[in-house]
């Protein structure tokens, strides 16, 4: 005994458009660049954001590393040492 719901169709399953799989916000990888390195980014020379230096802080903290925050890093150092930071690894 087979009935198939036609509603179904319509569930969590439907196919997705191509304009969703191409959005970078709804798929990362869409862009190619997910994982630019810092040293490629135009704007990396520039003083770390506010947000990343209130994360290297706390990571630091976290991590025991006092020293592995340095309010002078710009935006790609910053974001190394933040990765750095995550993996265990310190600076």
């Amino acid at each position: 005994m087979s009935s198939r719901n036609p509603a179904s169709h319509h569930g969590p399953h439907k196919r997705k458009h191509a304009a969703e799989t191409d959005n970078p916000k709804v798929n990362p990888d869409a862009t190619g660049n997910r994982v630019k390195d810092p040293e490629d980014w135009v704007t990396g020379h520039e003083p770390m954001t506010e947000a990343q230096a209130s994360y290297l802080k706390t990571l630091s903290e976290q991590a025991h590393d006092p020293k592995a925050f340095d309010p002078d890093l710009d935006k790609a150092e910053a974001s190394k040492r933040i990765d750095q930071l995550k993996k265990g690894k310190g600076h």
